[in-house]
């Protein structure tokens, strides 16, 4: 069955002298889902938004707030976020050890509230194989954590390959997500691999029309998507 490729605009990009603004446009456009970075100076290299601001989101739009968190006390600051009004926290794996993790997804579990794990680009997806059905979803960062504007890492669609055939693989179906330089080009190559959400910063935020590169960007990964569902039904068909 066909699953529509959705996008979430992070708004790390968007105008903070004007957020309402961009958030309702982006909302309108029909983004799935808020992308909030959190960064703590420390995991990363750059200090972002935090508690306060993720409140007053909550309160702005009807969009679910998806928060990644990158930093290194993720397990003190799930808590926090969870009672701000996040919809989804995504914490990263290469902060946490095995306990550590589980006790992550099962506070966010607890809340009823969607847990994510992430990877960073040298960090193989394969150290989440132990809670893939426990995840609803998995993370591939195809630029390296702490500020926007980068460029998408070559191959990093390999990765999101890797993420579907592990979820498939354990019986689970969490949204593999993408976060890195995602714009029309790289939307078709994650998308064409399985990915369900696309993170765009400035590929949304710095164009012209907002709304329109957004629409282009999801039309693009959509069409990506029908097209590999297409040749694999023709080739199920012939055998």
């Amino acid at each position: 069955m066909f699953q529509p490729v959705k996008i979430a605009p992070s708004i790390l990009s968007a105008d903070f002298m004007d957020l309402q603004r961009d958030i309702d446009m982006v909302a309108q456009a029909g983004a799935g889902m808020i992308h909030v970075d959190v960064m703590d100076g420390h995991f990363v290299p750059n200090l972002t938004m935090g508690v306060p601001l993720v409140k007053q989101l909550a309160k702005a739009t009807t969009v679910p707030l998806d928060v990644h968190l990158m930093i290194d006390n993720p397990l003190d600051q799930i808590p926090w976020f969870l009672d701000a009004g996040a919809r989804s926290i995504t914490v990263h794996a290469e902060t946490l050890d095995e306990a550590g993790m589980r006790r992550a997804i099962a506070l966010c579990e607890e809340a009823g509230v969607a847990i994510g794990a992430a990877v960073k680009p040298k960090t193989p997806v394969e150290v989440l194989e132990p809670y893939m059905g426990e995840l609803d979803l998995v993370l591939v960062m195809s630029v390296e954590p702490g500020f926007s504007g980068q460029s998408y890492i070559v191959g990093s669609e390999q990765k999101v390959a890797s993420a579907v055939a592990l979820a498939r693989a354990a019986a689970a179906s969490p949204i593999v997500q993408v976060d890195g330089g995602i714009g029309v080009e790289t939307a078709v190559l994650v998308a064409a691999q399985g990915a369900d959400s696309l993170v765009c910063g400035n590929a949304v935020f710095a164009a012209e029309d907002p709304a329109a590169a957004l629409a282009a960007i999801e039309s693009a990964a959509n069409g990506a998507r029908r097209s590999v569902l297409t040749k694999v039904q023709s080739e199920e068909e012939v055998a």
